[in-house]
């Protein structure tokens, strides 16, 4: 089997989930391949005036890690709130809530490093990994679904999830002087996803200009497609056109009042009908 087969047997057809963490193991793999080289280019630098040399870097950081725990820990918690996230939330969504809490991680320590004399920061500090986006993720399925009970391989215990992120979060408040900027990244991600579902109640997913970010570079790279002409038939009996609508589609409000149940009762708590629609949801 080729390379190209390989791709399109295993990531073309994987779910987003799986596709963010085949990205993040590959660019691992490469940047231990290249000796560091990578990380020159494609971390984040926290003086502002390197970083305005690679403003790419912002999203680029996400994707390199400082060891092998490092990317297996953030791999794992991904994996593992991620699919409870996309059990209610298509996969759009997903990757705007992921990367804003990239985003938001990157700008909190620009801003932290930039306009503060803090003495944790070494003096050419630069930003690696996910966590940021993962902890995104953790908080945003946590307020979705807090007391969803969750069981670990060889743990006879059964979690609440609010438990695992309490316990999570809380521990990355220890010890600042080791790894202070991953730290910030971490409760800045946090905070973003927090954030995220606060305003994905009331209707707002303040995430989409990323998503719609994306569709414009993508659209940069599409062949133009040549406009193709329809004809319209008008009825005998009538010149208006009629338009019927077939979508069985949630409306936003059903889907809100949903959420806000689930945030107040748990996941259990929903009827098998608002479980359906939630699933129809997810799947647009």
């Amino acid at each position: 089997m080729n390379i190209k087969q390989l791709y399109q047997q295993y990531f073309l057809n994987a779910s987003v989930l799986n596709k963010l963490i085949i990205l993040n193991v590959f660019f691992f793999i490469l940047q231990k391949v290249s000796a560091g080289y990578l990380k020159v280019f494609f971390a984040l630098p926290l003086d502002m005036f390197v970083f305005l040399k690679q403003p790419w870097s912002i999203i680029s950081y996400g994707f390199l890690h400082g060891g092998f725990r490092h990317i297996l820990y953030n791999m794992l918690w991904l994996y593992v709130f991620g699919q409870f996230f996309l059990n209610i939330h298509n996969g759009r969504r997903f990757l705007n809530l992921y990367f804003l809490g990239v985003i938001f991680g990157a700008l909190v320590n620009l801003f932290a490093f930039n306009l503060f004399d803090i003495p944790f920061y070494s003096i050419n500090s630069v930003l690696v990994g996910a966590s940021a986006g993962v902890y995104a993720i953790m908080v945003a399925a946590t307020v979705q679904s807090p007391n969803m009970p969750i069981r670990f391989l060889f743990i006879p215990v059964t979690f609440k999830l609010w438990w695992i992120t309490v316990g999570v979060v809380a521990l990355n408040l220890l010890d600042w002087n080791s790894n202070f900027g991953g730290k910030v990244a971490h409760l800045a991600g946090a905070l973003a996803g927090y954030l995220y579902m606060i305003q994905l109640k009331k209707g707002n997913d303040i995430g989409e200009f990323i998503g719609n970010t994306f569709d414009w570079i993508l659209n940069l790279f599409k062949p133009k497609e040549k406009t193709k002409l329809k004809t319209v038939y008008k009825s005998k009996n009538n010149s208006k056109s009629v338009v019927k609508s077939t979508s069985n589609s949630p409306s936003q409000e059903q889907i809100d009042s949903i959420l806000d149940k689930i945030s107040k009762s748990g996941y259990d708590s929903l009827s098998k009908k608002e479980k359906e629609l939630l699933f129809k949801a997810g799947k647009q």
